[in-house]
């Protein structure tokens, strides 16, 4: 029955059965064969098909939303059963937000692939609000969170505290004025922003709040690099990570408005669920607390 799950998820992501078969180094009529059985075996028709496309129906989006969680928990079952052989092997899905995920989690990667080759790592980048979600859902075995999250099915733990800093262009009136800088001085500046549900938006909202104050003007992109290009090009100022600046600020791109009471400071945390984690899922984990220590 595993395997007719996977058969249909790949035809519902595929939106095809040739696709579909073709991924799965399968004959047409075989994915067809597994979804008939599947079908028959659920009671009733799971997907609506014309020459044109294969959507789901109402029972198809309940089986596929649970066949999904399945298919996690059984890759899961099998890693645990190799990890009896007492290698640290095998795949793991890991989850970040993007300052994380962009800027951090692929040195760790690096030097993880150097000791243990034989994990398979498989990486999602989404905002912290989805990144909890798939961690709720099985669909990720760890996720890596900027703030904290605290929910009793989850285990939740800082695993390091990142500093943000107020950016601007070269040239901007705040960066060549000597003296120091509040807040208030930033009132009437654009602030570039991450989306509603991203961990950089909230540090950023935490940051007005924390000093009583409302941007004149806010302009709302969807990724960090969008941001740091558009604080170049001039269009305004914007709170972003260390981690994310770096390269930037060394070559000269962008510069630091000297504000009282900064660096804003926030947390990074990690996610796992409160079952039993796979070798190769602790063998990830103190890489990673290795790499921020």
């Amino acid at each position: 029955m595993v395997q007719h799950l996977a058969v249909f998820v790949k035809v519902v992501e595929k939106e095809n059965f040739s696709k579909a078969a073709e991924e799965l180094h399968m004959t047409q009529p075989a994915v067809s064969q597994y979804i008939r059985t599947l079908e028959e075996s659920i009671g009733t028709r799971l997907l609506e098909r014309s020459n044109k496309y294969v959507r789901l129906n109402k029972a198809g989006e309940i089986v596929y939303h649970h066949a999904k969680e399945i298919l996690a928990l059984y890759t899961k079952m099998q890693s645990l059963v190799d990890d009896l052989t007492n290698k640290a092997s095998g795949p793991i899905a890991i989850g970040a937000s993007y300052t994380f995920g962009e800027y951090i989690l692929p040195h760790i990667i690096a030097r993880m692939q150097e000791q243990y080759p034989l994990i398979s790592p498989s990486i999602k980048i989404q905002n912290t609000k989805e990144i909890i979600e798939l961690v709720k859902m099985h669909q990720l075995d760890i996720g890596i969170i900027e703030g904290f999250f605290k929910e009793d099915t989850l285990n939740s733990e800082v695993v390091s505290e990142d500093k943000m800093f107020i950016v601007a262009p070269l040239g901007h009136h705040l960066l060549t004025e000597k003296r120091d800088k509040r807040m208030s001085d930033l009132a009437e500046e654009t602030w570039i922003l991450r989306e509603e549900g991203s961990g950089t938006r909230e540090a950023a909202e935490n940051l007005f709040r924390m000093y009583d104050f409302i941007p004149k003007k806010i302009l709302e992109f969807g990724s960090t690099q969008l941001i740091k290009e558009s604080v170049e090009a001039g269009l305004g100022i914007s709170l972003l990570s260390r981690w994310a600046i770096k390269k930037e600020l060394t070559n000269g791109y962008i510069g630091l408005i000297n504000v009282q009471g900064l660096p804003f400071k926030r947390n990074f945390s990690i996610l796992t669920h409160t079952s039993y984690q796979t070798k190769a899922l602790t063998t990830f984990i103190e890489t990673l607390r290795g790499y921020l220590a």
